[in-house]
């Protein structure tokens, strides 16, 4: 069972989170009765944490404004989750350019942790192995992504120095609709009013920015994300790749993701056998073809490709390459062993 210094602390951890909590829901939460919580909340404002009372139907306490807690009290799942998430940031690249950040803040938190929670968790990382490398990541500087973030927030325009991918260099202005982390790399997106189009840039390409006066009301039901997407997908690369693959779009989608390319469900021919799923277009743009016909072979579905040709003269060649290997045998006496298997 807590003891009564735990559930203390529990309140508190209740009351940081935001917003009046009432009686009910508080001795509900922490299973004591509604006079305890009220003693709990003695014990806090004895200890000059500013807990406030509101009346009323809606009642209940909340704590003041502004109020900030002294030394960060962590418990080990919390210490854990603080950990591992900054491990993880630094990996999928959802940190900013500070690099050593994400280390120090790691540092920070280990350094004040009691020597047996700090024991087990850097037994933890220590011991933690992922399956995949780092992704090359571009991290943005924290003077472009917090401007950004909150010109998003509240619909202000924000005006950027940008260098493209070819190395030309612009000022322009942007009603931004958000924010997207995606393969290792954060993106804005919104609309330039300039030109009246959509425009997507890489935080990592943005010199300066600074928000604008005035604000925008944003398109409704916006999804930036999907924005990012989609323009991923249809960018101008040097290849333009169409095929139609039979299946359904969550097999396709599980080779070829929405950032890499377009689906668009074609209607069933009369007399066509439909028991395998419908058939859809998929349209790539990409630099090179090489480690596409080891995607579609991966893929296991039947498909066409309308174009380029260099792509069906890959996608022979690899067919030829796994035929001449499949009827190779091995010297006489040679074992196939069994693959070691997961418990």
């Amino acid at each position: 069972m807590p003891r009564p210094t735990a559930r203390v602390l529990t309140l508190l951890e209740l009351l940081e989170s935001g917003g009046v909590r009432n009686v009910a829901e508080l001795a509900d939460r922490l299973d004591v009765d509604e006079r305890t919580v009220r003693r709990y909340v003695q014990h806090l404002i004895d200890l000059d944490v500013p807990v406030e009372s509101v009346r009323g139907r809606y009642g209940g306490y909340r704590l003041a404004s502004g109020y900030r807690m002294p030394p960060l009290m962590l418990s080990d799942d919390e210490a854990l989750a603080v950990l591992l998430g900054l491990v993880a940031g630094q990996r999928a690249g959802l940190m900013t350019s500070t690099g050593s950040a994400s280390e120090t803040a790691a540092a920070k938190v280990r350094r004040v942790l009691p020597a047996r929670l700090g024991r087990r968790l850097g037994a933890v990382l220590d011991s933690l192995a992922f399956t995949a490398g780092p992704g090359a990541s571009s991290t943005p500087e924290s003077t472009v992504l917090l401007p950004i973030a909150d010109a998003v927030r509240h619909h202000r325009p924000v005006s950027i120095r940008y260098a493209a991918a070819d190395g030309r260099r612009s000022e322009r202005t942007l009603h931004p609709y958000g924010l997207v982390a995606h393969a290792g790399k954060w993106y804005v997106t919104g609309t330039d009013p300039a030109i009246g189009e959509d425009r997507t840039f890489r935080l990592d390409r943005i010199a300066d920015a600074r928000i604008l006066p005035g604000s925008f009301v944003p398109p409704a039901g916006i999804d930036p994300a999907q924005r990012v997407l989609s323009g991923l997908a249809t960018a101008p690369y040097r290849h333009e790749v169409t095929l139609r693959i039979q299946g359904t779009a969550e097999q396709i989608r599980t080779r070829l993701p929405a950032g890499l390319a377009t689906l668009e469900e074609l209607p069933s021919a009369n007399g066509a056998d439909a028991s395998d799923g419908p058939w859809f277009r998929v349209e790539l743009r990409v630099e090179r073809l090489d480690w596409l016909p080891g995607e579609l072979a991966a893929l296991d579905r039947p498909f066409v490709i309308e174009r380029p040709d260099e792509l069906r003269v890959r996608v022979a060649a690899l067919a030829d390459r796994l035929a001449n290997s499949a009827r190779r045998f091995g010297g006489s006496g040679s074992q196939v062993h069994p693959t070691d298997t997961l418990d």
